[in-house]
Formats: structure tokens, sequence, C-alpha cells
């Protein structure tokens, strides 16, 4: 019993945990459709064009400090103005008018969006009351550890700054692991290796030692 456990240590503290356990490609994992292509870069151009924009956004609120309806009514004016312009050249110097492409609000991309994010809400909750029950204790304690600096380092910048970033994150963190997948995967899987190590010698040195009482087995009747 006593090697089979050692052999068992012995894997633990030498098998190297992936950062995400998946085996099939992350553009797959992501939903493979128009969102996959966006997070990862695949199309270059919307990617950019979304970047662009939240970072517009950001910069309205947080340098210029515009207001969330104020800014709202003042582009739907000017939205109205140029299409009201542009629909009057038109008639006038007999051009085509104004034509919205359907593409702008196709419902796959957004009905995508959502699914990937339920599918990843429902895989973070599992995976948080997994860690939760005391499943995984060093990846408990490292996930307590980095909520909490989260917390204070949400202590010092605005909801905006922090959106702002949660959205950058989203639109950089997905391409650059996808590119360097193996390196970062070796990184974090010795952090994570170093800890249960650490966590096996805690648990021999101290938890062991706990006096616990008796364990009654049952009566087969």
């Amino acid at each position: 019993m006593a090697h089979y456990a050692s052999e068992n240590e012995n894997e633990i503290t030498t098998l190297r945990p992936k950062l995400f356990q998946h085996e099939r490609p992350l553009h797959e994992v992501l939903g493979g459709g128009k969102v996959a292509d966006v997070l990862l870069w695949r199309n270059k151009n919307v990617s950019a064009a979304l970047l662009l924009g939240v970072t517009a956004i950001w910069f309205l609120f947080e340098v210029v400090e515009y207001n969330f309806v104020t800014l709202l009514c003042h582009i739907s004016i000017t939205t109205m103005l140029l299409l009201f312009i542009w629909s009057t050249l038109a008639d006038i110097l007999k051009w085509s008018g104004p034509q919205i492409p359907d593409i702008i609000l196709q419902d796959s991309f957004f009905q995508n969006l959502a699914s990937i994010i339920h599918r990843r809400f429902n895989h973070f909750i599992q995976t948080l009351l997994y860690i939760s029950y005391g499943k995984d204790l060093p990846r408990f304690f490292l996930i307590v550890v980095s909520l909490y600096i989260l917390s204070v380092i949400g202590a010092y910048f605005k909801f905006v700054n922090l959106l702002y970033i949660g959205c950058l994150c989203v639109q950089t963190l997905p391409f650059v692991y996808e590119r360097y997948e193996q390196e970062i995967d070796n990184l974090v899987g010795d952090v994570i290796l170093d800890l249960r190590k650490k966590y096996i010698q805690f648990e021999k040195r101290y938890l062991n030692k706990i006096p616990r009482g008796p364990v009654k087995e049952k009566k087969n009747r």
C-alpha cells in the first residue's frame, strides 16, 4: 500500500498539467465559427475594427468623460444626419441611396457569441465548484490568491478601465495562447507542479500529523 501511494505521489509530482485540458484545436474550443475567427485574428479586418471600436469607446468614456446617454444620443443624431444628407444628395444627383448591408446585424454572429459565453460560463462554474470542494488544493490556493490580487487591483481602477482591460484580454490572450501554446503550457505547468510538490510536503509534515478519531467500519447486515 505504501509503495502504491509513493508511486501516486511520484506521478503527481512529475506529471506536468496543461493550462487548458483540451485535445481539440483552440479554434474549435472557442466554437469554430465567426466569433472564434475574430478572437484568434483569423479575420484581421473585423478583429482590428472591433479593437479600434472598443478603444474609441473607452477613450470617449474615460478620457473625454462622455455620459453614456449623451454619447448614444450624439451618435444617433450624427448617423441620422449623415443618412439624411446622403439620401438627399442621392436624389438630387441621381446616385444610389444608402444601403445598409445585412451582414452588420447577422443573427448567427450574436447567437454564436451567446452560445460560446454560455458554454464557457457553465464550464467555469463547474470547475470552480470542483476546486472549491477541495479536489485540487494547489489550484484552489492559486485561484484564491489570484482573486485576492484581482480585488486589490480592482480597487485602483474604475469599472470602465477594468471592462476595457477585459476586452483587450479577450481579443489578445486567445491569439497569444494559440501561437505560443506549448511555451505557456510548460510555464504554467511548472508552476502548478511546484505548488503540488509543496502541498505534498506540507501534507506530510503537518496535515498527516493531526490526530484523527478512529474510523468505525460499517457492519454488513
